[in-house]
């Protein structure tokens, strides 16, 4: 069997690209190495992450966000999440939303308002969610939706003809029109494709623990930086730590109980005493990114195309910004109906995005060096991040809410994620991009845009409908990702509409234009 596209990794990169491509009923082999998807460090606590909205707006468009959220509910009702908002020993607990290099920013000092194109949704602005529950609710969607995963079958090697890709993985061979690398950062597939991987080189070890003490009440909980490094105490136990030893340690020799006491020990300053290591694991701030997402019929996702530290919790959103950029352009490539450079458009969006992201990990570990430039610089950064102008910019990085593709328009909506409009009937546009289609969206009842939309009537949704707040707009035309691809506030111009819909959609029916928009679609 020829596999559409074959997708090496099923973590929840690896996942949601699957879940996007079979929305186009595009055939997908997932193959995966681990033959268990389920490890202590993807429960709790380790296996915490902070979703960001454009992730959080995915997973509702999508339908997924009720089962990503229903334990994280249970878990803030029974009040042990509020860990999560400790400050420094002696300061009252604050509604922390977030953190720059583990200096808070304040959901009070937030001034949403500045945000212009959003609106009230079942979507939050951020959210925390468990690894294991994410990869689980994913994976039943993508195994329902008839992806074929492998578990225990990790790719060996990858030949890539002018036609298919033929991919190597636990002792059998399988052959698909593209292969995705979403296998971590030691990606296979990006080693196999020759794709070059360029940044910076490690600063220090981080450790992500959880031990026993035998004097648990020398080590203070909360987030402490020292003449040697950081470490923070959620709770009891549960214990990050950085040493700026350049990386050496991690990956070189197997986490025992002595080497974290002993790391412990010269970070913290005291003489604590370890009598368990219960989980253990080591990352670096390491910053590495792919100079290109594709070559030929191999492309890269997630942490194969881009690594980074783990500070701010940015990876996992990131890479899954990825997915649902990815996939609707690679299914209409498949299907025959892209326009010409759509899936180039990929990395254009995309590589801006990690870079960005990148630069903000190296900026926090700047500030993390223990060195009194560093504290200095600190000091500020608290000052500035105290503000509401400041907690704002910080909100909007972290939470991904400034996130604006160019797609070549001055219109400030166009490039965004869509507002979540609520239409005259009380339903949300949210729900509308369920399938993956597009989706043009008329404010004006008497459907003036029909006509025009009927060209794509395979790949375009097309609703008329008055909304509760139309921001102003008049009309405004979707990408299955969400994205705004184009957007008018006075009466709509279908010369413009057209145009935009054969950028992103491809070639309409022309015959069911108008001859004034057939002309601009042409």
């Amino acid at each position: 069997m020829i596999y559409d596209v074959v997708i090496a990794g099923a973590g929840p990169v690896g996942l949601f690209l699957a879940c996007e491509l079979r929305l186009a009923e595009i055939s997908v082999l997932v193959l995966e190495q681990a033959e268990d998807p389920l490890t202590p460090l993807k429960r709790l606590p380790f296996g915490m992450r902070g979703l960001s909205a454009p992730t959080i707006e995915a997973f509702y468009r999508r339908g997924l966000l009720d089962d990503m959220a229903a334990p994280q509910r249970a878990t803030d009702e029974a009040g042990s999440s509020s860990a999560s908002s400790a400050g420094r020993e002696g300061q009252q607990p604050r509604r922390q939303a977030g953190h720059f290099a583990g200096i808070p920013f304040d959901h009070d000092k937030v001034d949403t308002a500045k945000w212009q194109y959003r609106l009230p949704s079942p979507a939050a602005t951020s959210m925390a969610a468990n690894m294991e529950r994410i990869e689980a609710v994913l994976a039943a969607r993508a195994s329902e939706a008839g992806v074929d995963i492998r578990r225990g079958f990790g790719v060996e090697s990858v030949d890539q003809m002018d036609d298919e890709v033929i991919v190597r993985a636990g002792g059998e061979t399988f052959h698909g029109r593209w292969l995705v690398g979403c296998d971590g950062g030691r990606s296979i597939v990006r080693k196999a494709g020759g794709f070059e991987f360029a940044g910076t080189d490690a600063e220090f070890t981080g450790y992500s623990v959880q031990v026993e003490m035998a004097d648990p009440d020398r080590l203070s909980l909360g987030r402490h930086y020292t003449p040697t490094g950081m470490y923070f105490q959620s709770r009891p136990g549960t214990i990050a730590m950085v040493e700026f030893d350049g990386g050496a340690f991690h990956r070189s020799q197997q986490l025992t109980l002595e080497h974290v006491q002993a790391v412990l020990r010269r970070i913290s300053g005291t003489e604590v005493t370890l009598t368990a290591l219960q989980l253990g694991a080591t990352w670096t701030d390491r910053a590495y990114q792919a100079t290109a997402y594709r070559k030929g019929r191999l492309l890269l996702a997630g942490d194969a195309a881009h690594i980074h530290s783990p500070l701010g919790g940015q990876g996992l959103n990131l890479g899954l910004g990825d997915a649902v950029n990815l996939g609707w352009k690679l299914a209409a490539t498949i299907r025959g109906d892209a326009p010409a450079g759509l899936l180039d458009s990929y990395a254009r969006e995309r590589q801006p995005v990690a870079a960005q992201v990148l630069d903000w990990s190296r900026a926090q570990v700047a500030l993390m060096r223990p060195s009194a430039h560093s504290r200095a610089l600190e000091a500020i950064i608290r000052d500035l991040i105290d503000t509401g102008d400041g907690a704002t910019y910080f909100a909007e990085r972290v939470w991904g809410v400034s996130l604006r593709y160019d797609l070549g328009s001055s219109h400030p909506l166009v490039g965004r994620s869509a507002p979540d409009f609520e239409l005259a009937d009380g339903s949300k546009l949210g729900m509308l991009l369920k399938k993956g289609s597009g989706l043009l969206l008329d404010f004006d009842a008497g459907r003036p845009l029909l006509a025009l939309a009927s060209g794509w009537s395979d790949r375009i949704i097309y609703v008329a409908s008055d909304v509760k707040d139309s921001l102003g707009l008049s009309a405004v035309l979707l990408r299955p990702d969400g994205v705004v691809a184009w957007a008018a506030e006075a009466e709509a111009n279908q010369e413009e509409a057209a145009q935009a819909a054969a950028r992103w959609f491809g070639e309409p029916v022309i015959s069911s234009l108008t001859p004034a928009a057939a002309r601009a679609a042409s």
